[in-house]
């Protein structure tokens, strides 16, 4: 085998490795994509039996039941839909009625979400981009400016 035989095989086995590589990178985070969706757009979804998705918007006023230890039910609205979500586990301190919120987890077989993280927004200045983006687009909700 030639010198540039030898430096062209190396250079041919680090492609493939590189291309290796990056394949099972991509197929790596295409499993744990989770997609965004509003209450509204719900309607619209086809969501596979278990898949896992975020649902975003506002915590809906008179909405939250603190079940026994720390299992808690509230809904989730963007003032069009509300959906019922059941949480187990410790919320953010700043959670509470009418501020935005994204949860994570899945539809249950009687059509209640079942999260198992809640993201709220951290302080007055902010909500969490894909909220803010669809409740403005709605019309529901307006940036403060100070």
């Amino acid at each position: 085998m030639t010198r540039k035989q030898k430096r062209l095989s190396v250079i041919a086995g680090a492609l493939a490795f590189l291309g290796a590589a990056t394949a099972l990178t991509f197929y790596a985070l295409g499993q744990k994509a989770s997609y965004f969706y509003m209450p509204a757009d719900l309607q619209t979804a086809t969501l596979q039996p278990g898949q896992r998705i975020r649902l975003g918007g506002l915590v809906e006023n008179g909405s939250i039941l603190r079940g026994q230890g720390t299992q808690v039910e509230f809904g989730v609205t963007d003032s069009e839909k509300t959906v019922k979500v059941r949480y187990t586990g410790i919320l953010p301190d700043l959670f509470r009625e009418g501020q935005g919120v994204i949860t994570e987890g899945s539809f249950g077989p009687d059509g209640e979400f079942i999260a198992d993280s809640v993201l709220a927004k951290h302080d007055e200045n902010y909500m969490p981009k894909e909220v803010a983006d669809s409740l403005k687009a709605k019309g529901v909700w307006q940036e403060t400016t100070q």
